[in-house]
């Protein structure tokens, strides 16, 4: 398995993943996944196989990104990563690719001196694997908010990048 920057040519195959779990996550076209793609600090992807098995989309602060979670940390945060969204194909599911996702990040974020690694997942609906997973890696919970028109909740969490993370 190799992860790299995402290319182009990877953009409908990361598309199919994000329609996999979007459930989890906010639906995108390919135009959006373009613009996103262009002020991202980070689109990686993991390839399995000649194809790709997982993907991570991340953004620093002063980005023009218009999500209502990426702004929440924005106004509380001088420098942060925010990952957006990390999706691992149902057919590559526990095999490590999200915590080499993950570790890629605060490694990212170390070398480039962001003090704090952020993100959100759902909590109504619960998504209990989210937050295990999430726990491995020192997040903690700094706020709450509803989204999607009041249908769902998210739990709002940063973790320190000083080297104290596990996964």
């Amino acid at each position: 398995m190799k992860t790299r920057t995402a290319l182009p040519e990877d953009l409908s195959s990361v598309l199919a993943l994000n329609e996999e779990s979007v459930r989890f996550l906010s639906p995108l076209s390919r135009a959006r996944l373009e613009a996103l793609t262009e002020q991202a600090a980070a689109h990686w992807v993991i390839e399995a196989e000649g194809s790709v098995a997982a993907f991570l989309l991340a953004f620093r602060e002063g980005a023009s990104y218009e999500s209502i979670n990426y702004r929440w940390f924005a106004d509380r945060y001088p420098s942060f990563l925010y990952i957006d969204r990390v999706v691992v194909s149902n057919s590559a599911q526990g095999q490590g690719l999200g915590t080499a996702l993950y570790r890629a990040a605060f490694m990212h974020a170390q070398a480039t001196l962001i003090p704090v690694v952020t993100c959100e997942f759902d909590v109504d609906p619960p998504n209990p694997v989210s937050a295990s997973f999430h726990a491995k890696f020192g997040f903690r919970e700094v706020g709450r908010q509803l989204v999607a028109g009041g249908k769902k909740t998210v739990s709002l969490h940063a973790a320190s990048v000083d080297g104290r993370h596990e996964a």
